[in-house]
């Protein structure tokens, strides 16, 4: 843990006086007439220009002589709107009024100083004596009221806590060190483990500068302190034991005194041993327990030098309020980290982890939420393996961006992928989300595009439920919209849905997305659109009419198209180059269902992996062509269908029209069959069983070798 160190800015117009952590109004010291009340004890006792203490109600030096009093011809000094009392009210006129420690002047009241330490407006001398601390109540509703405005602009746990620190040091300690739980408490959670906290940060004032972060003169400087190393001292985690002295002033929840008898016994617990070395002593420190809307959270401790005035018993009502200020804060803190916790999981559980590596095409993707502060939508992409190396292509954007439209766009996004194995056509598939949508309630509304490319045809067929077009880059670096029929959007309900199918040259990319990448309060969808395709078309000539552009960059290419004020929606984006597959990488027989299936299957694989040179494959591929085709002959009732794919792995294919799907089982030793998916198990790299409308597809895949 290090220390953060104190900075110090001056005050700027218009900014509220507490604000400013260097702006410590130091005590003005005010000409004044002789009085006859002097050593009154009611007032404190104040430093002359070289330090030593005058009493209170004599008169200081100020340089030329004295300022005449009010009403004399001569206004008296200001120490700011803040500050400044009606003459009528001042019960003793005479007497001096210490300016209060924290509540520094407005700038344009405050006296300025000149180079030789002298007041700009009156040509009097400016002793560099020690600030006072706040003697009146209105000094301390005024600083109170300033630190927790601070306090409560922070959203997250950091700002909060160093809110605290700033708004404090050096107005109102020289240093502060403040413990909280570890971990937090979240809501109603009771942890079960003992109570640990944590020196989450510390904060000081250097001792070379005085509170107004000038350099003080040599015969000024304080001397060396032990708050110049506060972490260093300090033990970074504290386990607060049950029935020990921190525990009993912790659940006390007011603010003590260091010096008070629980206190004493309290600190060594806390700071570690050797820790209490950093505590001055009288009523120099003050700890004050952080209370939430459960239970005790933490700890703060605040530290003045020796030299300064010790706190007052008013000041434990100002560490009160500080403290229970900062403690509800963290409170909210927490909570806020915890939902946006909570919302995060749920977009991430709700859009694909990783995208499937199907033959004949190569997937990229990309989410950008609407802001930082809204992590959840209504936006998803997804991507669905096919039977026949066929591959589903989806994006939807559901209005809204609430928990409500991530729940629903998490349903149809699982409705699309079970209407997707069971191998509908696109239009299908959207006509089935549409009565998903109004099952889901009459204001479910929205868009999705779903199409399928077949990479051993080169076609894709495309269905749109009111979604903006897909824009495909061809290969020599043209960029084109696709003439999609747009429909109507899912859930308006009783709206047929039209699909298209269109050629999916090999080298091309589709880019499929949602409107909040081309549509902003800047630029209308069509406009943004045209943008999009632009910014392909100029991305491709980059590498070159033979190279397409790399994947992954052309995503990120199309993301910096996007301004700073286009963020006005969630962003979904998937890109798939086609590459597909070789007719001559292709081999597609039918088989009539007869006891001869299998032996003609074996000799017609044999022949195509002597013609792909992959020989020896031969054994296992006969072994498990034959195997999957007896199961198909034995069930079905019309031709049965063998295809070979040779890509990076040798895949088969076999296809029948009996729906039900076969089940890996264990044979037992009297059982004449049930052993041929065991093989097809013990032997392929990985396998399958897809059904379709028309009836099932058995797949296996071989390594090449």
């Amino acid at each position: 843990m290090t220390e953060q160190p104190t900075s110090f800015e001056r005050p700027q117009p218009g900014v509220d006086p507490a604000e400013s952590r260097g702006a410590l109004l130091r005590t003005q010291q005010q000409p004044q007439k002789p009085s006859t009340q002097l050593g009154d004890p009611a007032l404190p006792v104040q430093a002359r220009a070289d330090g030593t203490p005058s009493a209170a109600g004599t008169a200081t030096p100020c340089g030329k002589g004295k300022e005449p009093a009010v009403g004399q011809g001569k206004e008296p000094p200001v120490n700011g709107p803040e500050h400044a009392q009606p003459a009528g009210t001042e019960p003793d006129a005479h007497r001096p009024r210490p300016a209060p420690e924290g509540i520094p002047a407005q700038p344009g009241a405050a006296q300025e100083r000149s180079p030789g330490g002298q007041e700009r407006r009156t040509g009097q001398a400016l002793p560099p004596g020690r600030p006072m601390p706040m003697r009146r109540d209105g000094d301390r509703l005024r600083f109170v009221g300033a630190a927790t405005r601070r306090i409560a602009r922070g959203l997250d746990l950091d700002e909060i806590v160093m809110g605290l620190c700033r708004a404090t040091v050096p107005t109102f300690s020289d240093a502060i060190l403040v413990y909280l739980r570890e971990p937090l408490p979240v809501g109603d959670e009771r942890p079960s483990g003992p109570v640990v906290l944590r020196l989450r940060r510390t904060d000081r004032i250097p001792p070379e500068r005085d509170t107004d972060g000038v350099l003080l003169p040599p015969a000024f400087e304080p001397e060396p302190s032990v708050l110049s190393d506060l972490s260093a001292l300090t033990t970074e985690l504290c386990e607060v034991r049950p029935g020990g002295a921190l525990n009993e002033v912790l659940r006390g929840v007011r603010p003590v005194f260091a010096d008070a008898p629980a206190a004493r016994d309290a600190l060594p617990e806390l700071l570690g041993e050797g820790g209490e070395a950093v505590v001055p002593g009288e009523r120099h420190a003050i700890l004050a327990p952080l209370r939430g809307r459960r239970r005790v959270i933490g700890a703060a401790l605040f530290l003045r030098r020796p030299d300064r005035l010790a706190f007052e018993a008013d000041d434990l009502l100002v560490a009160a309020q500080l403290a229970t200020h900062s403690a509800l804060g963290i409170d909210k803190a927490v909570l806020y980290g915890r939902e946006a916790y909570i919302a995060d999981e749920l977009q991430r559980t709700m859009l694909p982890e990783t995208l499937p590596r199907p033959t004949g095409v190569r997937l990229a993707s990309r989410y950008l939420p609407a802001a930082e502060t809204a992590r959840v939508g209504g936006d998803w992409y997804d991507a669905i393996p096919l039977p026949g190396s066929r591959v589903a292509l989806v994006v939807g954007d559901v209005m809204g961006h609430s928990m409500t439209s991530a729940a629903i766009m998490g349903q149809l996004r699982t409705t699309a992928q079970t209407l997707a194995g069971l191998d509908l056509p696109p239009q299908e598939v959207l006509h089935h989300l549409d009565e998903q949508a109004q099952r889901l309630g009459t204001d479910r509304m929205a868009t999705c595009l779903y199409a399928v490319y077949d990479p051993v045809t080169h076609r894709i067929t495309i269905a749109n439920a009111g979604h903006p077009p897909p824009v495909l880059l061809h290969l020599g670096g043209h960029a084109e919209v696709l003439r999609v029929p747009s429909g109507a959007p899912i859930g308006v309900g009783g709206v047929d849905f039209e699909a298209v199918e269109l050629e999916a040259p090999a080298g091309g990319t589709l880019l499929l997305y949602t409107d909040g990448l081309v549509e902003s309060r800047l630029r209308d969808v069509w406009t943004g659109i045209e943008q999009l395709r632009e910014k392909l078309a100029a991305t491709a000539r980059l590498t070159g009419p033979d190279h397409p552009p790399p994947l992954e960059a052309l995503c990120d290419e199309v993301l910096d198209m996007l301004g700073p004020g286009d963020r006005d929606d969630d962003i979904a984006l998937l890109a798939a180059r086609f590459d597909g597959i070789a007719p001559s990488d292709v081999a597609y027989w039918t088989l009539e269902p007869e006891d001869s299936a299998p032996g003609q299957a074996r000799r017609l694989a044999r022949r195509a992996l002597a013609r792909w040179d992959l020989e020896d494959l031969t054994d296992s591929v006969e072994l498990l062509v034959s195997e999957v085709v007896t199961n198909a002959v034995r069930y079905a009732s019309r031709p049965v269908t063998l295809r070979l794919l040779r890509t990076d792995v040798l895949r088969c294919e076999v296809g029948d029209d009996v729906p039900q799907l076969p089940r890996l089982r264990q044979a037992r030793a009297t059982d004449e069959g049930g052993r041929g998916l065991y093989l097809v198990n013990r032997l392929a790299r990985r396998w399958g069983a897809t059904r379709l409308s028309t009836g099932k597809v058995v797949w296996f895949e071989l390594n090449r070798g």
